[in-house]
């Protein structure tokens, strides 16, 4: 079952404070994006994060689960309703994650 655009909204609405909120089509859900670092997806209307140690110090309850059949599980955040604790999981998570590589430009053949 595919991801509602209202469900994946929701999601991104209540992250807001954590940073640029963003979110894009992804494998046929959506990739969920903070200053934009991937930290997430939802996927089957449920909210999946990256795993990060920050992340899991966090938690109020540790739920891992995979996105789909044969990915690596993430924390599966089931507890949507307060806002002020998932931008508080999410600044923690992407604390963690790795800058985003920046891509090599091609060299000029004309050089």
């Amino acid at each position: 079952m595919a991801s509602s655009l209202e469900f994946t909204q929701y999601v991104c609405g209540q992250l807001a404070g954590a940073g640029e909120i963003t979110c894009r089509k992804l494998f046929g859900e959506y990739g969920i994006y903070c200053n934009q670092k991937l930290i997430g997806c939802v996927c089957d209307n449920q909210f999946f994060l990256k795993k990060t140690q920050s992340g899991r110090a966090l938690l109020r309850e540790v739920v891992e689960a995979p996105m789909y059949e044969g990915a690596k599980p993430s924390f599966l955040i089931q507890e949507l309703e307060d806002s002020d604790y998932l931008v508080s999981l999410v600044q923690a998570t992407v604390q963690e994650l790795p800058e985003k590589k920046q891509k090599k430009k091609k060299e000029s053949q004309n050089e």
